[in-house]
């Protein structure tokens, strides 16, 4: 396994449970979702990994960001492209480690783990059940055009907060506009909060697993 990473078994056993994949954002490391696992439907399998690159100034990220003026001015593509390929070599690994259901992996991330979450649903999408995106953004650069029609009913939960000053919600409202046209079952939901996971948000997003689980029986 060449990503570290928490995990949480389930309290309710099935022969092969399902899993929830959680990446966490820039600057903050596997701890900083795993504290989302005790919230998760007792069914999951929860695990959070921990991202492969470390910052300078603490923390770690799925890519490093590019600053000038206090703004982020571009970002380190190929760290982005391993650590997608990190990710899809991750979620074999981890099914087999801990005989779990591949039929039924859920990928769950906040900011900029959302966009690697939707990036590696674009990439393989019949690897993931589910994804839900958390205050992050999803780029029409990211789609891969001839994975299209394998998205037709994938479902992806979209939260964002009005008041985010990290990613605003023009980015919320751009992942819906691009996700709309793909033939994804899209839900998209706007909370009273910043850039942050608030308590509304978290029960919908554990309502919503949940409720994904129940269907697929």
């Amino acid at each position: 396994m060449n990503l570290k990473y928490h995990f949480k078994e389930p309290t309710k056993t099935n022969e092969k449970p399902p899993v929830v994949i959680l990446l966490h954002g820039f600057g903050a490391d596997a701890n900083d979702l795993f504290g989302l696992a005790p919230f998760m439907d007792e069914r999951f399998f929860v695990a959070s990994v921990n991202a492969p690159f470390a910052l300078p100034f603490g923390g770690r990220a799925w890519f490093e960001l590019y600053f000038e003026g206090g703004q982020v001015s571009g970002f380190n593509a190929k760290q982005a492209e391993q650590s997608l390929d990190l990710i899809q070599g991750f979620v074999d690994g981890l099914i087999g480690e801990h005989n779990l259901d591949s039929e039924q992996v859920y990928i769950c991330g906040f900011s900029q783990g959302s966009m690697m979450a939707i990036s590696s649903v674009f990439r393989q999408p019949k690897k993931f059940a589910g994804a839900v995106l958390m205050s992050g953004r999803a780029a029409n650069e990211m789609v891969v055009e001839e994975n299209t029609a394998k998205l037709k009913d994938f479902p992806v939960f979209v939260t964002h907060g009005v008041y985010d000053p990290v990613l605003p919600i023009d980015n919320g409202r751009a992942t819906k506009e691009i996700l709309s046209r793909l033939p994804v079952d899209l839900e998209y939901k706007e909370y009273e909060m910043a850039h942050e996971i608030s308590q509304a948000s978290l029960t919908d997003v554990s309502n919503w697993l949940s409720a994904k689980l129940d269907e697929s029986k």
